[in-house]
């Protein structure tokens, strides 16, 4: 199945990218998807990043399905 995974802010600048297309396997989830992406970025992805799932957050466990959107969400400071 196809997902695509967006990254924003440092995240993106540390890949090069702002979007990606993961092929997975029926059956995994979102702690599937989110160790793909950190093993092409060289440990530059905390071990458990925020991520939303569709626009709404979602934890590690949820399932993915074809066509998913997930996205990695660094940290955000306001001042």
């Amino acid at each position: 199945m196809t997902v695509t995974v967006l990254l924003f802010a440092s995240y993106a600048e540390q890949l090069g990218t702002s979007s990606m297309t993961l092929e997975l396997q029926e059956g995994a989830r979102v702690q599937d998807a989110v160790a793909r992406v950190k093993a092409g970025a060289s440990g530059r992805l905390p071990d458990a990043p925020l991520v939303a799932l569709n626009q709404s957050y979602a934890k590690g466990t949820d399932l993915l399905h074809a066509g998913d959107e997930l996205a990695i969400i660094p940290p955000v400071a306001g001042g």
